[in-house]
């Protein structure tokens, strides 16, 4: 294989589309995008380019982040920038392609930004925009400005130069950069990867296994998914180095991906990926002419949260229920089929070819002293600009909420964010000024996790959001260990009592008390951290427990048993609206007339609060 021939004639391929003397086409086609419309927009497109007449190519791209901005679809005219449009639906494709690609009129407000270089009038530069303003994108690097389909674009962009480099420095060499660096784990433990190496390639064995884990079972987490989806070939990379430097020279080494069932067009880009790799040489038999011979294969997952766990991953993967073991036996020394084990996640794999290219002093010189490199987070819940950011570790939770994610929506009150995932705390907004590193988040009753981050208004209730994820974990619990499974399920029994306002204020010691126990007692991370919901909004928002058991008020107006709904006589213009959604017929008027809702047939489902235009249903 000559790989200098296969990188000149990929970076003239995709030089060539940039420079394309006829229009192409980008169209965001991750899942978010097809989710928001893209895969209609795909659909339109060949018959509005006919009936206009113009000959263009129309690239799928991955995502490149902003998903509250989705569809996103780039037009790059042959001499011009290429500009993404945002929030494209079928009347403005029409115009986007009539006005802007045929007549090169423009319209502005229709622009994100400008991809890469170039000037066009009215149209910022993407990276100005306030949500990329603060970003570096080291795992994100190729995401939303390729095609995922092709192994060439990637290559192009960089790709398999790390894999070329990497082989020919010894495995060691790699083993040590990676230390150097400061990379730790991005699936929420936080280890050390290069110890995590060493100790693989330490250990005996005739075979070493490699894995990657996608199995992303976070509520509101896509971090991972959208790698795989828009960037397959830096996961494979990343996992074929981290063989090398852990089997070279000691045993042979085999892959396996692991990766969520509920994720089937990160499976689809994963397996053509994987296929274009063996058909480069980049994977298989003598990779690269180096005589390391190195095989990845897919396994779907096997439906539970619990599974993202390293030993119940590593069950799954055998055949077996996915529960965890205890680790007085480390995975390094005694994984898979008890053998010595490498698990990383994807993020951690993307960013390791980076490391290899720019050295280790680059990415340690990111981020904090005990934090290096930057973290990719889902950011969602009440903020204006939600999708997926990579900012530097230590950036603070502030700069995350209001600038990345330009503050709250409509105008309310920033509360609390809440991190890790279902097993993460919830940090008040008095801390709102935190550093967001490992040891940070873990100093205030919270975790890093895999990098979910739901932001949080005046609207929502602390003792709801902590009742949400331990019901969350009660479901995904393996219920292997007692302090868990039954540790969990009492504590969901205690908070769901207190917001039916039914609670007593011996419940919060009970609950302290039984969160510690679960801590200490519980087998696997899973059960060790599923009490910081609960005790990190009980040490943060006590005064709202008690307002929910001494008071019997939910002053969020979220507990179904604490609020009641009724109508403003002053603004009920007599619209019928809430009569005509409302389930129960529990609310009842004349049309121009004031109306009225029945507390004895009112279900509090809200849809009544919801659908009132005039703002006329009041909740309290």
């Amino acid at each position: 294989m000559d790989f200098k021939a296969i990188q000149e004639r990929s970076r003239k391929e995709y030089q060539d589309r940039l420079n394309s003397p006829t229009p192409v086409i980008y169209v965001g086609a991750a899942t978010c995008g097809l989710a928001a419309g893209a895969g209609e927009l795909l659909k339109m497109l060949p018959s509005e380019l006919e009936a206009l007449k113009v000959k263009a190519e129309v690239v799928p791209v991955g995502c490149i982040g902003p998903c509250c901005f989705e569809p996103l679809v780039d037009v790059q005219k042959p001499g011009k920038p290429r500009v993404s449009f945002m929030q494209v639906n079928p009347r403005k494709l029409k115009t986007i392609l009539e006005d802007y690609l045929v007549k090169d009129v423009m319209h502005p407000e229709l622009a994100l930004g400008i991809v890469g270089e170039g000037q066009l009038d009215g149209v910022p530069p993407l990276t100005e925009h306030q949500m990329f303003k603060g970003q570096m994108r080291i795992a994100l690097r190729n995401c939303g400005y390729m095609d995922p389909h092709r192994i060439e674009d990637y290559i192009a962009r960089g790709g398999y130069i790390a894999l070329e480099k990497a082989l020919k420095m010894k495995p060691e060499e790699i083993v040590d950069w990676v230390k150097k660096s400061g990379l730790r784990g991005r699936g929420g433990g936080g280890f050390g990867t290069g110890r995590k190496w060493e100790s693989v390639r330490k250990a005996e064995g005739d075979i070493r296994y490699v894995l990657c884990n996608g199995d992303e079972g976070d509520p509101g987490a896509f971090m991972d998914r959208s790698t795989m989806e828009s960037d397959p070939h830096a996961i494979i990379e990343g996992m074929i180095i981290a063989a090398y430097a852990i089997a070279w020279g000691k045993s042979r080494a085999e892959g396996y991906m692991y990766v969520r069932n509920e994720y089937p067009l990160a499976v689809k880009n994963l397996v053509l990926a994987l296929e274009q790799a063996r058909k480069m040489g980049f994977l298989g038999k003598n990779i690269m002419g180096s005589g390391f011979d190195f095989e990845i294969r897919i396994n779907r997952g096997g439906g539970a949260f619990v599974c993202g766990e390293s030993s119940a991953l590593m069950r799954s993967l055998e055949g077996k229920s996915g529960e965890p073991r205890q680790k007085y036996v480390h995975a390094s020394d005694k994984g898979l089929w008890d053998k010595p084990t490498n698990l990383n996640n994807v993020e951690t794999y993307a960013c390791v070819p980076e490391i290899v290219n720019k050295g280790w002093e680059w990415f340690s010189s990111i981020g904090t002293k005990g934090s290096k490199g930057t973290k990719v987070f889902s950011l969602v819940g009440k903020v204006s600009h939600s999708g997926l950011v990579e900012v530097p570790m230590g950036i603070t939770l502030r700069e995350m909420v209001y600038t990345i994610g330009g503050g709250i929506k409509g105008g309310k009150k920033f509360k609390a964010v809440q991190t890790g995932g279902p097993s993460g705390g919830v940090i008040p907004e008095s801390m709102i000024d935190l550093q967001v590193d490992f040891d940070e988040l873990t100093r205030v009753g919270s975790m890093m996790g895999s990098g979910g981050m739901i932001v949080m208004d005046e609207g929502d209730c602390m003792v709801d959001v902590a009742l949400y994820y331990t019901r969350f974990l009660e479901g995904e619990a393996c219920g292997k260990c007692v302090p868990c499974r039954e540790g969990v399920r009492r504590m969901r029994q205690i908070l769901s009592r207190i917001t039916e306002g039914k609670g007593k204020m011996e419940d919060l010691a009970l609950l302290e008390e039984l969160g510690r126990g679960i801590q200490i007692g519980s087998l696997c991370g899973l059960g060790q951290s599923a009490p910081a919901p609960m005790l990190s909004t009980l040490k943060y928002f006590r005064k709202e427990y008690e307002q929910h058991i001494l008071e019997k008020k939910c002053y969020a107006g979220v507990c179904a048993s604490l609020i009641s709904f009724m109508i403003d006589p002053e603004k009920c213009d007599g619209c019928h609206l809430c009569e005509v959604y409302c389930p129960t017929a529990a609310a009842r008027g004349e049309k121009k007339k004031v109306h009225k809702i029945n507390p004895e047939l009112c279900i509090k489902c809200g849809i009544c609060y919801d659908v009132c235009t005039r703002e006329a249903v009041v909740k309290k």
